[in-house]
């Protein structure tokens, strides 16, 4: 018997540990403390839920998902050694927290003589195995994405047969609540967990939306994006069955629609790309990528970031996407990245106070996507974009939610302005603003000012001026 150890591959399908490793497997999820330490309400929500459709999976087969709680170096040779299995499968994970945590496990089944079983499934291609012609790991994209690209990839794995229920002898556990988690209920919407509810984005997005995807993807009313992100950080769908998907629609595309299907497997590439520098910098996390010849003297007002959060800065593009990130632990791509600038370039806060809350709030959070994204964002990551690069908020809003839909939907104070006022609010009177919509603030920062007090920031940072 095998027993194989979920924890970002809660599905069946396409999973390389189940289907690779020797032996029948049994399943076994285990909560653990210093993992749900960095959780949050709408991750957790979304997690309990996606165990549940897999526990369902695994006995629709006969077999049983087991599901612990407790520091996995003990209860996985723990359950181990009760079950008798001879091996242990898993997949692997790639930040520090997770590759010392795996060490420890790695460690302890020895003792159950238990061999361990570990497998890439998160990615196409393991980290190492995309490198400059140095053979070191890629610091920027470009290059990288195009060897991404080009390479072969593996087919997606088939569900192999599982260990009878029966054989276990026992007892699988309930799958906690929320509260027995010690989290509040998430104010958010929390979207469906699941492989089904992962194929059938899938296939929706491809049917249409994956030909406008390159034109429309920046606009947030136009939601031309697949919402997969959750589903790709939780692994209730497999990297290799997504990308097989978007590979038969590239081979049957043309033309523009040809290069909007291309445009979308560039985005799977980033997120492999950034897992990629996790891996091989997994200080990350908490430090900047890019070497800055001074420390950068981030401001960190706690006013201006307590009104970064609540989405009531006064500049209306910002605020919407904060209040949707509330609303519905998720916000659009684009407004990802012009909130980040804003808390960054405007406010002059450190991207590790951003980080934190979107961490918090996020049903999509990943480790290496949000760190990549959040430093790219402030110029301390890897990009090759030089650190003059700043979003102005108001021309952002005006360019991507030209009418105001996408503003409106999230900030009611606006509701009924005009979109010309929307997009000029910091350049109005009090008194024009107090005409137009009395209930939303007038502006946190003046953007002119705050450019060039970040410019001077990064200059003195980089040793350009005294």
């Amino acid at each position: 018997m095998r027993l194989h150890w979920h924890r970002r591959d809660l599905r069946l399908a396409d999973n390389r540990g189940l289907a690779d490793a020797p032996d029948r497997p049994v399943g076994l999820f285990v909560f653990d403390t210093a993992v749900l330490d960095h959780a949050g309400a709408p991750r957790v929500t979304f997690l309990l839920d996606a165990l549940g459709e897999l526990r369902a999976a695994y006995r629709e087969r006969g077999s049983e998902l087991l599901v612990k709680q407790g520091d996995p170096a003990t209860v996985v040779p723990d359950v181990a050694g009760d079950l008798g299995a001879e091996f242990v499968s898993w997949n692997r994970d790639y930040s520090g927290l997770a590759r010392e945590r795996d060490e420890r496990v790695d460690g302890a089944l020895e003792d159950v003589d238990a061999t361990p079983q570990k497998f890439h499934d998160a990615v196409c291609h393991e980290p190492g195995s995309i490198t400059t012609n140095a053979g070191e790991p890629y610091s920027v994209f470009t290059y990288f994405g195009r060897k991404w690209s080009d390479r072969e990839k593996d087919d997606p794995r088939q569900i192999p047969d599982m260990a009878p229920a029966d054989d276990l002898g026992v007892d699988p556990g309930p799958i906690p609540t929320l509260s027995e988690l010690g989290f509040d209920a998430a104010e958010a919407e929390v979207p469906t967990a699941g492989t089904g509810a992962a194929r059938r984005l899938l296939e929706s997005f491809l049917d249409d939306d994956v030909y406008r995807y390159e034109e429309l993807r920046d606009y947030p009313t136009e939601e031309c994006t697949s919402r997969l992100s959750v589903h790709l950080k939780f692994g209730t769908i497999g990297i290799r069955e997504v990308d097989k998907r978007v590979r038969e629609a590239l081979k049957s595309a043309s033309g523009e629609r040809r290069e909007s299907v291309a445009e979308f497997r560039s985005q799977l590439a980033w997120r492999e790309f950034y897992t990629h520098v996790l891996y091989f910098n997994p200080e990350v996390v908490a430090a900047n990528y890019k070497s800055y010849e001074n420390p950068i003297e981030w401001d960190d007002d706690e006013d201006l970031l307590a009104a970064w959060k609540r989405g009531e800065t006064g500049y209306p593009i910002v605020d919407a996407g904060m209040r949707q990130l509330r609303a519905e632990a998720f916000m659009h791509n684009r407004v990802r990245m012009i909130v980040a600038s804003f808390l960054t370039k405007d406010l002059l806060i450190d991207w590790r106070r951003g980080y934190e809350h979107f961490r918090e709030l996020l049903v999509d959070h990943d480790t290496a996507n949000d760190n990549g994204g959040w430093q790219w964002a402030a110029s301390t990551g890897t990009d090759s974009q030089p650190y003059f690069r700043i979003f102005n908020p108001m021309t952002q809003g005006e360019r991507y939610d030209p009418d105001g839909e996408y503003i409106k939907e999230y900030v009611p104070e606006l509701e009924g302005v005009d979109p010309d006022v929307i997009h000029s609010w910091h350049e109005l009177t009090p008194t024009e603003r107090a005409n137009a919509a009395p209930e939303y603030p007038e502006p946190v920062v003046d953007h002119s000012e705050r450019r060039e007090q970040a410019l001077s920031m990064f200059e003195r940072a980089r040793g350009d001026s005294d």
